[in-house]
């Protein structure tokens, strides 16, 4: 499979922030959102084509407990089940970090981490030609977000760029037709620098404590900044 890269970080968003993990970033994806901050793995996709051996040995380098498949998009890329399978084998836990258009057809997955694209993240058709319509008719689909819900353990994080985003976040939240508990609902501030996240901050805590979600920060990017390989 195409891998965009492999390194050893801390978690930087959700649940399990701040937890030392292997992040193995497949290149390719189904969507093209706007304010993505891998356009190496999405918009432009670049990497290595490896076998499952090898990337279980660079893992194997790192004393984390825990891996992150990430992307672009990894539900995506070929070979992901066999992936997941063979790092299931290690005793590690596995996060898959997605947007929730592909099913996971019974992947090894110990925390399903789902983003949920909103109408936010859509490009504009004079910069995306015919990606903006591709984007806006998959970016959604309720059906597979709720299988992703059904796994043993799962959040849905929300990129928030404004207050016009919250009603689609309700409505998306409806969609999935069962109750799910505010705790697994995750708001997270769109932004790739520390004076953006910081900017929309305030209204966003609001909404949390007012809704009982959980605010989602962005570690990382306080940390190293917007860089590859953090």
């Amino acid at each position: 499979m195409l891998i965009s890269e492999i390194f050893y970080s801390v978690q930087g968003e959700g649940a399990l922030t701040g937890t030392p993990s292997v992040f193995i970033r497949t290149s390719g994806c189904n969507l093209r959102c706007r304010w993505c901050d891998t356009p190496y793995a999405s918009w432009n996709p670049e990497g290595t084509e490896m076998e499952v051996p090898e990337i279980l040995a660079e893992v194997e380098k790192h004393p984390a407990r825990h891996c992150v498949l990430t992307g672009g998009e990894p539900m995506a890329a070929r070979g992901i089940h066999d992936l997941a399978a063979a790092i299931r084998t290690t005793g590690r836990h596995i996060t898959i970090e997605t947007a929730g258009t592909i099913a996971p057809a019974g992947i090894a997955c110990d925390l399903a981490s789902v983003s949920p694209k909103l109408a936010n993240s859509t490009p504009p058709a004079e910069t995306a030609g015919a990606w903006a319509a591709r984007h806006e008719k998959t970016r959604l689909q309720p059906e597979t977000l709720r299988a992703w819900t059904e796994l043993p353990d799962f959040q849905l994080k929300f990129v928030w760029s404004s207050p016009a985003d919250t009603a689609e976040i309700e409505t998306t939240i409806s969609s999935l037709g069962k109750p799910i508990p505010p705790s697994k609902i995750l708001l997270m501030p769109e932004g790739t620098d520390t004076a953006t996240l910081d900017s929309r901050e305030p209204e966003l805590l609001k909404l949390c404590l007012e809704r009982g979600y959980r605010y989602c920060d962005r570690l990382h990017i306080r940390l190293f900044g917007n860089t590859r390989g953090t």
